[in-house]
């Protein structure tokens, strides 16, 4: 963690990585300061980029989402016109919830959120297998999650 923070400042993200929605007076007595500095010190990790943002978890089982696979995907070519076809056209699709460029074997890696196997074969037959470049696919479906963490601090 970078030399600009404190104990404090630490002590204040693992609180709000815990509960985002902590008022400031319930922040600031969990960390030992006085309201005023407390949202000071918030505001300012803030603009220095430690905080990015403040979301809700969703349950998306509870929202009928509640099959998931992870899909490796080969491109046909690595040149830059090519990757940016493919990311363009991943911010389309709301099943694909996570993408990230790999190292290794694979050039992307997703994760698809669909209601079922039925839902996860239209999705992939009718519309991940035609995006720019795609060259092959590998799923994988996982049996259970085992660690959840929005983010590393320590």
């Amino acid at each position: 963690m970078s030399q600009n923070l404190d104990e404090i400042d630490r002590k204040l993200l693992r609180e709000l990585r815990n509960n985002a929605r902590a008022s400031h007076q319930e922040l600031s007595e969990r960390v030992g300061l006085s309201a005023s500095p407390c949202a000071r010190r918030i505001r300012r990790l803030e603009t220095d980029g430690y905080i990015t943002g403040y979301s809700a978890r969703i349950d998306e089982e509870k929202l009928g989402f509640g099959f998931s696979v992870f899909i490796s995907v080969r491109l046909d070519r690595q040149i830059d016109d090519r990757l940016e076809a493919f990311e363009t056209e991943v911010r389309r699709c709301p099943e694909i919830v996570d993408c990230w460029l790999m190292t290794g074997s694979f050039d992307y890696l997703l994760r698809i959120s669909v209601r079922d196997l039925a839902e996860y074969e239209r999705f992939l037959t009718g519309r991940l297998t035609k995006l720019p470049g795609v060259a092959s696919l590998e799923s994988s479906i996982p049996i259970r999650r085992v660690k959840y963490q929005p983010a590393r601090l320590d």
